[in-house]
C-alpha cells in the first residue's frame, strides 16, 4: 500500500467473493527466529511478508543466519545452531512480538545485542519479558527509562526458572521458553489460563522435547535446557486475526457473503469466531484439513442479524487481538456487547480500549469505557467521522470495516501501519466489492 495520510471507507454494495488470508503473523515470526537458532535449512511457505515479520527476518540475518526470499511467501533460513553478536542495532520496527521473542532467544547465547524500534515500540513495556530473562541470568542496559527500548542485552550462562503467569501472554511464555532452550536445568511456565501454543508446537517441529501437563483450566509447560534445534519445513496457515476483517465485513454489510480460505483453526485462536456464532452470525467452516501442524479451514461469513452478548472473560487470551474488530461488529448488533477482562489491550501497539471507545463514539456508537474493558451498545451507525488510530493497524482496519456498513463514510488517519500485519488489505477488501481509498 502506498504511503497515504488518510483512508476512507464508504458504504456501498454487498461484499462477495473468496480470498485467502495472509500468513499467520505469530507463526511467521517464530519460523524466522527458530530457523535462525537451528542448525541447517528451514524452508518456510506462506510467510506473512508484512513489515513486522520482515523486521524479524532482518534480525535473524543480523544474528548470523542466512535468510533468503525465494518469492511468493517462500523463504529459506539457514542457521548455524546459535546466535552471533550482531554488528549493529537490531531495529524491530513496530514488532512487539518480534522484539520480545528475539530477546528470549538471544538471552541464551554468550552475545551482546542492542534492541530498538520505532516510536510506538519504544513506548511499549519490555519489563514483562526482561524481568524474567534477568532472573535467568541475562543482563540489560537501558539507554533511557528502564523497561523501555532501546536496551542492550548480554546473554549466556542462564539458569532455568519456574515461572507462573499472572496474565495469559504467549509472548512472555515464548520468550522464557526460547531462553530456556539454552539454560541449565528444566524451565517451566505455568499458565492458569491457556495462551496460544504456537511456540510449543513449533519447537517440537524443530526437534525439541516440550512437555505439557494439563492443570485445571490451564497447563504447565516444561522444557529441558541444552536441546539442539534442526532446520525443518514450515507451512504457515492463514492468520485468523487478519481473516477477521473481511469476515466481519461479510457479517455487517447487507447482502454480503465472504469466504476466506486456509484460516488457522487452532482452538486457542478461534475465540472471535465462537463469539460471533453466539451473537447469531451465519458463519460456516468447510474443508477442514491440516497444514503446518495446525488445523485449517475455509470460513464463510454471510450478512447476519447480530445480537449483543457477554464475552466470557476467560476467552480473552484466545482473541486479545480481535477485540477491536469484535467491537466494530458489535456496533451493528441488537443490544449490548460486554467485553471485560481485556486490560491487556491497553499495552498493545496503543491503548486499544481507549482508541476503540473514542473511535466508535466519533462514529455515533454508544460505548461505555471501563478500566479493564468496554461495553458497546449496537444500533444504526451514523459514521461520518475521522478516527485517530495512533498508528495502530488493527484500530485502522476495524474502523474501515465499520465504515463499509455505516450510514456515512469513515476516515482513519495514519493508515500506513496496516502493512505491518496485512499488506494488500485495501486491494483485498475492494476486490470483494468494498470502497476504501
Amino acid at each position: 500500500m502506498s504511503s497515504v495520510s488518510h483512508l476512507t471507507s464508504k458504504p456501498g454494495s454487498a461484499l462477495t467473493g473468496t480470498v485467502r488470508a495472509p500468513g499467520d503473523k505469530s507463526m511467521s515470526h517464530r519460523s524466522m527466529i527458530l530457523g535462525a537458532m537451528a542448525t541447517g535449512v528451514t524452508e518456510v511457505e506462506g510467510l506473512l511478508e508484512g513489515d513486522d515479520v520482515l523486521a524479524t527476518a532482518r534480525a535473524a540475518e543480523a544474528f548470523g543466519a542466512t535468510v533468503e526470499r525465494l518469492g511468493g511467501g517462500k523463504w529459506r533460513v539457514t542457521g548455524k545452531g546459535g546466535f552471533e553478536s550482531p554488528a549493529s542495532v537490531i531495529d524491530c520496527g513496530n514488532a512487539g512480538t518480534g522484539v520480545r521473542l528475539l530477546m528470549g532467544a538471544a538471552a541464551g547465547y554468550p552475545i551482546t545485542a542492542t534492541f530498538d524500534g520505532d516510536a510506538s515500540l519504544r513506548g511499549r513495556p519490555m519489563g514483562r519479558v526482561t524481568d524474567h530473562l534477568s532472573r535467568m541470568g541475562a543482563t540489560f542496559d537501558w539507554s533511557g527509562k528502564a523497561g523501555l527500548l532501546p536496551a542492550t542485552l548480554t546473554g549466556g550462562t542462564l539458569t532455568a526458572i519456574d515461572h507462573v503467569q499472572t496474565v495469559a501472554s504467549a509472548q512472555v511464555k515464548s520468550a522464557i521458553l526460547l531462553a530456556g532452550l539454552n539454560a541449565e536445568g528444566v524451565t517451566s511456565v505455568t499458565e492458569p489460563e491457556k495462551s496460544r501454543d504456537h511456540t510449543e508446537r513449533m519447537l517440537r517441529a524443530f526437534g525439541a522435547t516440550v512437555d505439557v501437563e494439563e492443570a485445571g483450566e490451564g497447563w504447565i509447560i516444561r522444557l529441558k535446557g541444552g536441546q539442539p534445534l534442526t532446520g525443518t519445513a514450515v507451512a504457515v496457515p492463514g492468520d485468523p486475526s487478519s481473516a477477521a476483517f473481511p469476515l466481519a465485513a461479510g457479517l455487517i454489510v447487507p447482502g454480503s457473503s465472504v469466504t476466506v480460505e486456509g484460516v488457522m483453526l487452532n482452538p486457542l485462536r478461534t475465540g472471535l469466531f465462537d463469539t460471533w456464532i453466539e451473537m447469531g452470525a451465519d458463519l460456516t467452516i468447510a474443508n477442514r484439513r491440516e497444514s503446518g501442524g495446525e488445523e485449517v479451514g475455509d470460513i464463510t461469513a454471510r450478512h447476519s442479524a447480530l445480537k449483543g452478548v457477554v464475552v466470557p472473560e476467560e476467552r480473552a487470551a484466545s482473541m486479545i487481538d480481535e477485540y477491536p474488530i469484535l467491537a466494530a461488529t458489535a456496533a451493528f448488533a441488537d443490544g449490548v456487547t460486554v467485553m471485560r477482562g481485556v486490560g491487556e489491550m491497553r499495552v498493545k501497539e496503543s491503548d486499544r480500549i481507549k482508541l476503540m471507545v473514542d473511535g466508535l463514539r466519533a462514529c455515533g456508537v454508544a460505548v461505555e469505557e471501563e478500566a479493564e474493558g468496554f461495553l458497546v451498545t449496537g444500533g444504526p451507525v451514523p459514521g461520518d467521522a475521522t478516527v485517530h488510530t495512533a498508528h495502530d493497524h488493527r484500530i485502522a482496519m476495524s474502523h474501515l470495516v465499520l465504515g463499509l456498513a455505516a450510514a456515512a463514510p469513515v476516515t482513519v488517519d495514519e493508515p500506513d501501519m496496516i502493512a505491518t500485519s496485512f499488506p494488500g488489505f485495501v486491494d483485498l477488501m475492494n476486490g470483494l466489492g468494498g470502497s476504501i481509498g
